[in-house]
């Protein structure tokens, strides 16, 4: 994997509403490695790796999500390679078991 590695946290009524199916075929799309899932605390948890205009892009996508989403914040952090191997061996990109 070349380029950066991103942390994401979006809040507001995103779960429950398509968010992680959502990310998981915008980020296929796009050719991103890593996961998404949701958390107990109502929020969608992702990790984008690739490109660094490219998980740019992503990012700035989870602003919009699914037609059904409405979307409170955005917080978007450095990553590392430890929370990209939290997906399953193989997989390019995962959607894991809620937190």
């Amino acid at each position: 994997m070349s380029g950066v590695i991103r942390h994401v946290t979006i809040s507001g009524r995103v779960q429950g509403v398509g968010y992680r199916a959502w990310v998981d075929e915008q980020a296929n799309s796009r050719g991103l490695e890593g996961w998404v899932r949701n958390r107990r605390d109502g929020s969608v948890e992702a990790v984008f790796a690739g490109p660094e205009a490219v998980v740019a892009d992503m990012i700035a996508a989870c602003w919009r999500g699914p037609s059904s989403a409405l979307v409170d914040s955005v917080q978007a952090g450095a990553g590392s390679s430890d929370l990209l191997n939290l997906r399953g061996a193989g997989e390019r990109f995962a959607l894991l078991p809620t937190l």
